[in-house]
């Protein structure tokens, strides 16, 4: 995962498994960051990207949380200008962003292919879903023949 990682440009990791990945982030962080982004739509790593903010830093969910689940936060770390949002398919502007995209992908500057681990077929998928839970892979792309 650290190769996948350093491929599309992380210059430091936590390894979550070694420690508070909380704490592990304000130590190099030398007190929090000011951004961060939760991708995996998990409770626990939505309350994490919150507690890891410094003063006046913003989490953005990206990950979608499963329904009726609820994030819970501090509400003194809101004393601090803390704010958590969300984001629904990055925010973009589709008819303005994806062009912009499909050229960065065909120019070379948007490595789509490096994320997908493995391409399966239709009759797959229950395995695939059981690796996704498990972060075994990054992606798993669906194959239809014909």
């Amino acid at each position: 995962k650290d190769n996948l990682a350093k491929r599309f440009g992380a210059t430091d990791f936590v390894d979550a498994s070694k420690g508070d990945p909380v704490e592990q982030i304000k130590d190099l962080t030398g007190g929090g960051v000011e951004y961060s982004f939760e991708a995996l739509g998990l409770k626990k790593t939505s309350e994490q990207a919150f507690a890891m903010l410094r003063p006046s830093g913003v989490a953005t969910i990206i990950g979608m949380v499963p329904e009726g689940q609820m994030i819970e936060i501090h509400g003194a770390d809101l004393l601090d200008d803390k704010r958590l949002q969300g984001s629904n398919m990055g925010s973009n502007h589709f008819r303005r962003d994806m062009p912009r995209y499909v050229e960065f992908y065909l120019d070379g500057k948007l490595h789509l292919d490096d994320m997908i681990s493995r391409r399966i077929t239709l009759g797959q998928i229950n395995e695939a879903f059981d690796e996704m839970k498990t972060g075994a892979v990054a992606r798993s792309v669906i194959v239809f023949d014909g």
